[in-house]
């Protein structure tokens, strides 16, 4: 299954590619996120670096960095561990530049596995409630 939400963000893509490549920032523009932790003393830019975040609802969820690619604005990760019924996540937040206007493209997707009876849920949840709900956070702390 794949889960996806996209938007224009009215900034330049190195602005938005700053906030997004740091991997221990989320809690700065993801409003679902109260605290984000780097574990072991790794630094936030080592690919293989684990992310500890708290959840507004208090769930935890533990992220490894598969790929940061500074060129193509791209970071992606995957689910060491989380409160989430799914298998196999990876996860793609990408960068573009909208050159007719000056402001930034931001893609936000995974793809996962999960049993038929919680897939509806788990895309919903990823796409609207993670994704679409981060970038907007994104868009208010790099526009404003």
């Amino acid at each position: 299954m794949r889960s996806f939400a996209s938007a224009v963000i009215e900034a330049p893509v190195e602005e938005v590619w700053e906030a997004v490549r740091d991997f221990d920032a989320l809690p700065v523009w993801h409003p679902a996120i109260t605290s984000s932790e780097i574990e072991d003393g790794r630094d936030s830019a080592s690919v293989g670096c684990v992310r500890r975040l708290e959840l507004g609802d208090g769930g935890e969820v533990r992220e490894r960095l598969v790929a940061l690619d500074d060129v193509a604005r791209s970071c992606t990760y995957e689910f060491v561990t989380s409160p989430f019924p799914v298998r196999s996540y990876r996860s793609t937040i990408h960068v573009l530049p909208v050159t007719a206007s000056g402001h930034s493209f931001v893609e936000w997707f995974a793809d996962f596995d999960s049993d038929a009876d919680v897939e509806a849920e788990m895309d919903e949840t990823f796409a609207q409630g993670v994704y679409a709900t981060g970038l907007k956070g994104l868009a208010a702390h790099v526009e404003g």
